[in-house]
């Protein structure tokens, strides 16, 4: 072994096994590197299921904004006609929405009426909020419409309403039953409004994912809102739907300009922005956190090699009279602190993302052994704790894991390589 050998050759990575298998009576080493892989282990799975739920949450909370509100809303403010009347909404909205709908890029533009009600069976009453649309624009929404997760006749929507499932089941109603709509601003009299309350079928039940939309929204046909909320011949707002709405921002311009002067536009990222930053800081803040905790777990592989060191001082004295050089030597203790990242990375990518694609199993699981609900969609909104496995995110967790535990394992390697063979020997 004299004289001078190819990197990480043969004997090295012999050398470092045979390390890497101490016994216990030879120092304790194997305890370490056990407790070192476990930690690495650990903290990789912690990483990873944090980013694969991040993610997942992310992903599913604007899916469901998307797939049942509007990508962009134009509305207008109240205004004075000519006659010295207070306007309010477009009265002009079928010309309006042909010509939203003639912009590039979007896909759909529909006239609503929208309204604030009470609705009851009779002995229970809820808050709600009414959409007045046409029933193929009802349709074409993506988690409310054809395809969706529903249970009803949509092709009956001109006959009744269509509800949300957690109204409903609060209501104790069903597809069948009747409910009557109580609007606070309903007749017009000499002494002033009087309530207006109609009974409707609920003709179709519906589950967009969105706890709060499930639970306060009503869909009517518009031609009926227009009645009901007494908007006769005009609509509230225009609903726009884009083909690309993560860039909505490139549409914004296009979309006010062809509603013309008088409409102002809110576009989904105006509604669920600070949501969006406050997920960003989150996930960059949780990030720093497991990054943190994974280092922790990497300085067990430094504490593990400064003790191999210590106990394999005669050894190193040994292989340097030999003729190995002080590369060879911090290879050898590189490789032993290396291996044991590499495992416990490995590891920790596998359960992680085993844990990662089966969530729905192991939070039924979770929810069978404590009894309760341990996710509560009431207060997060969603129905599930959802989870998106990324490539990038496994990659990151991986580049993170691997860098770390190779940088620590320098340190205690480079000691092992000055260490003097004859102040290793002295005492032997």
């Amino acid at each position: 072994m004299a004289g001078r050998t190819a990197p990480f050759s043969r004997f090295e990575w012999m050398i470092a096994w045979r390390y890497l298998r101490a016994r216990r009576a030879e120092g304790g080493v194997s305890v370490m590197t056990w407790i070192s892989l476990i930690g690495i282990t650990l903290a990789v799975f912690a990483l990873i299921v944090t980013l694969a739920v991040r993610a997942g949450f992310r992903a599913e909370f604007v899916d469901t904004i998307l797939g049942a509100n509007a990508h962009v809303t134009v509305y207008t403010t109240d205004r004075m006609d000519d006659q010295g009347q207070w306007l309010k909404g477009f009265s002009d909205y079928d010309a309006l929405s042909k010509t939203l709908a003639d912009v590039p890029g979007v896909t759909r533009a529909a006239p609503l009426i929208k309204g604030q009600v009470m609705v009851t069976d009779g002995e229970r009453t809820n808050g709600a909020e009414v959409f007045g649309i046409a029933p193929a624009d009802l349709e074409a929404i993506p988690r409310v419409g054809k395809g969706a997760n529903a249970v009803g006749d949509l092709a009956r929507f001109s006959e009744g309403i269509a509800m949300g499932s957690v109204l409903a089941r609060e209501l104790g109603v069903t597809v069948g039953d009747r409910v009557r709509i109580i609007s606070p601003s309903g007749v017009k009299t000499a002494f002033g409004s009087s309530p207006r309350v109609n009974a409707y079928e609920v003709v179709y039940v519906f589950t967009a994912g969105r706890y709060d939309i499930d639970k306060t929204r009503i869909y009517m046909p518009f031609t009926e809102a227009q009645s009901f909320f007494n908007r006769e011949g005009f609509a509230d707002e225009i609903e726009v739907m884009v083909a690309d709405p993560d860039h909505i921002e490139a549409m914004s311009l296009p979309i006010l300009n062809a509603a013309g002067p008088a409409a102002l536009i809110w576009t989904w990222k105006d509604s669920a922005g600070s949501f969006l930053r406050a997920l960003d800081i989150e996930d960059n803040v949780m990030f720093v956190i497991l990054s943190i905790l994974v280092l922790i777990a990497a300085m067990n592989i430094v504490s593990g090699l400064i003790m191999l060191v210590k106990n394999k001082g005669r050894d190193i004295g040994i292989l340097r009279t030999m003729g190995l050089t002080e590369g060879s030597i911090l290879r050898v203790f590189f490789i032993c602190g290396a291996f044991t990242g590499v495992i416990g990375t490995v590891c920790g990518v596998v359960l992680g993302c085993l844990f990662a694609l089966n969530i729905d199993t192991i939070m039924a699981a979770l929810n069978s052994l404590s009894g309760a609900e341990v996710w509560d969609p009431s207060i997060r909104g969603i129905y599930a704790l959802p989870a998106k496995l990324q490539l990038n995110d496994v990659a990151s967790a991986v580049a993170l894991s691997l860098g770390l535990s190779f940088v620590v394992t320098l340190f205690p390697a480079r000691r092992a390589a000055r260490m003097n063979p004859v102040e290793a020997l002295r005492y032997e």
